[in-house]
């Protein structure tokens, strides 16, 4: 049996390993050093952007914020006092001006000692999930204290390396399998969100980033995914899988030209549904044999003797005048 040669785009299959990160993560800090007097929060918490997670000793803080508040009240009664004199003429105009000065300044050092105050309680910058903590009450920390983590997790972010002959392929808002390592028979559609701006030199990949929904909660930051898409690639001919002979030098095939098999030797590229892309010296108007490939020589003539379809013919096989042939046979 003998077929046309079709020609069809290789698909191109990309597996990789990727990882999930929170879409809005951050690490939380004091302002400032002090003692903790208070932990507001357990791990795994849901809390409230805004919401106090640990408290400072604010001692010292609370006296500076009303004490600011007495010089502001001063300042503002003293302004007061030159202003109703002022038509008097028993104040100067510099003197009016030199109490409108103290008493913005008194208003500057009134807010720089509520900020001072407000320093003393860290809040959670955004809604999320925190993580563990190893502060304590009575615990001293700085701003250079990791004090614990808070995930915004609804939706995660799932990061992996893609070859450079994908860099073409993978665009905002495509669509790729990944499937967490945890559930290994979860299959989740990833987006695309957008892909780094750069192949990197030394290993010839670069990251893509993808989006994944977590409304469930039941993935991570951190986790490992398996990520696995495929791409159309270059049109190649594809052939009947059994229509392949191997042989001393590689594979090859047998096509009918004029009249004759001619062997042509070919590179499978790769394999689909009991077909295989070559990679060889073939035409579009060949017609390949599919059966009985083991009795056919290179040169031998070939008659098709019936045609079962514009797409298979069956073929007889002739013997070669002056050397040593098999016997005939049709091929279906």
């Amino acid at each position: 049996m003998a077929e046309e040669i079709r020609v069809l785009p290789e698909e191109v299959e990309v597996e990789a390993i990727g990882s999930a990160r929170a879409a809005t993560s951050a690490e939380i800090y004091a302002e400032t050093d002090g003692r903790v007097t208070n932990v507001l929060f357990n791990a795994g918490d849901f809390v409230r952007k805004g919401q106090a997670l640990i408290r400072l000793d604010a001692r010292q803080e609370r006296l500076a914020v009303e004490a600011a508040q007495v010089d502001v009240r001063e300042a503002d009664q003293l302004l007061g006092r030159y202003r109703r004199i002022e038509d008097t003429g028993a104040i100067s105009e510099s003197q009016i001006e030199a109490g409108e000065t103290a008493l913005a300044s008194a208003r500057v050092a009134l807010e720089q000692a509520r900020t001072a105050l407000s320093d003393r309680v860290v809040r959670a910058p955004f809604s999320g999930h925190v993580g563990l903590t190893e502060i304590d009450a009575g615990d001293r920390v700085n701003d250079t204290t990791p004090i614990t983590q808070i995930d915004q997790r609804s939706t995660l972010y799932v990061d992996f390396p893609a070859p450079e002959a994908v860099f073409n392929s993978l665009r905002p808002g495509q669509v790729v399998q990944v499937t967490p390592y945890s559930e290994p028979s979860r299959t989740i559609d990833a987006r695309v969100v957008t892909t780094d701006s750069r192949v990197s030199q030394d290993s010839r990949d670069f990251i893509v980033r993808t989006a994944i929904r977590n409304e469930d909660d039941r993935l991570r930051p951190g986790m490992s995914f398996r990520v696995l898409f495929s791409r159309a690639g270059e049109a190649r001919p594809v052939v009947p899988e059994q229509a392949i002979v191997w042989g001393g030098e590689g594979s090859h095939l047998f096509v009918i030209r004029e009249g004759k098999a001619v062997r042509i030797p070919v590179t499978i590229t790769s394999r689909r549904d009991g077909s295989v892309f070559v990679d060889g010296a073939l035409r579009r108007t060949d017609r390949v044999i599919v059966e009985g490939v083991q009795k056919v020589r290179d040169g031998q003539d070939i008659r098709i003797v019936r045609g079962g379809g514009a797409s298979e013919q069956q073929v007889r096989i002739r013997e070669q005048q002056g050397a040593a042939s098999p016997p005939a046979a049709d091929e279906e």
